[in-house]
């Protein structure tokens, strides 16, 4: 008899400590959220994006590699309108060796195109979307979206597309 006394009240106790740790969490995670500033994440990210574009037309290999993510998951896309060209690249793998051969093949650093100060950002936690427009004194109006995400604190890029407009012919 005193068994079925003590299941109901352990029941009880359990479920009373289960919904505490449940108001606990959820107390942490509002506090965690409420911690994000999203003008200086918009800002980390700019940043990011800005670092990646001068190692890039710099020609800088090593310093480019530091503005990814490393993963077989990435991925990499340019649309050139201009003369109808399309790559795709999936994968750290595959995109590094991409921007590594046209390193090698084109040594030449190029004008560093104006450094972005607008973007768009929308963020998810750890990811955010970004979208934004940027003139390039060789190929002209591009419109760039970029997946990123942040690992152990830094804003990396986890996707790229570009599409390439161009000069606006009067």
């Amino acid at each position: 008899m005193k068994i079925r006394n003590i299941l109901p009240f352990s029941l009880l106790t359990l479920f009373i400590f289960a919904s505490c740790n449940e108001k606990k969490n959820s107390e942490t995670n509002r506090a965690v959220g409420e911690q994000i500033n999203p003008e200086l994440e918009k800002q980390a990210i700019l940043d990011r994006l800005n670092n990646e574009t001068k190692d890039a037309f710099k020609r800088d290999y090593e310093a480019w590699t530091k503005n990814w993510v490393h993963d077989p998951s990435i991925s990499k896309v340019y649309m050139n309108f201009v003369d109808s060209t399309f790559s795709e690249s999936i994968g750290w793998k595959e995109i590094s060796q991409f921007v590594k051969t046209f390193i090698e093949e084109h040594p030449e650093p190029e004008p560093v195109p104006k450094l972005l100060n607008k973007i768009n950002v929308r963020l998810y936690g750890n990811g955010a979307w970004v979208t934004y427009e940027q003139q390039d004194s060789i190929r002209g109006l591009k419109r760039e979206t970029r997946l990123m995400e942040k690992i152990n604190g830094e804003w990396k890029i986890a996707g790229m597309q570009t599409t390439i407009y161009g000069f606006e012919m009067d």
